[in-house]
């Protein structure tokens, strides 16, 4: 069974962006690659192994760039950044 990490929310647990929280933009060769609209953009993302990472959400955030992301339409990273900041506001909130 393969799995699709896309639009995936997830924090890195491993590196010098630990504590961050990031978004699946895609897989290549068993690495996840994620970006955050900032620091990582969406043309450029982080690879990072499963392991060094945990899950926060597994794509069930009902935001709709995210839920675009999933479905394999692009994104613009200022919109990534929105999403993932409305993100950590409702983790605030919990």
């Amino acid at each position: 069974m393969v799995i699709d990490y896309t639009g995936w929310i997830v924090r890195s647990e491993a590196g010098h962006d630990k504590g961050g929280i990031f978004c699946v933009v895609g897989e290549e060769g068993g690495l996840l690659l994620l970006a955050d609209g900032k620091g990582r953009k969406v043309a450029r993302p982080k690879k990072k192994k499963m392991s060094h990472v945990s899950v926060l959400n597994r794509g069930g955030y009902l935001s709709p760039t995210i839920q675009r992301l999933g479905m394999g339409e692009p994104v613009t990273d200022r919109a990534l950044r929105r999403a993932l900041a409305a993100f950590r506001e409702e983790l605030r909130r919990v």
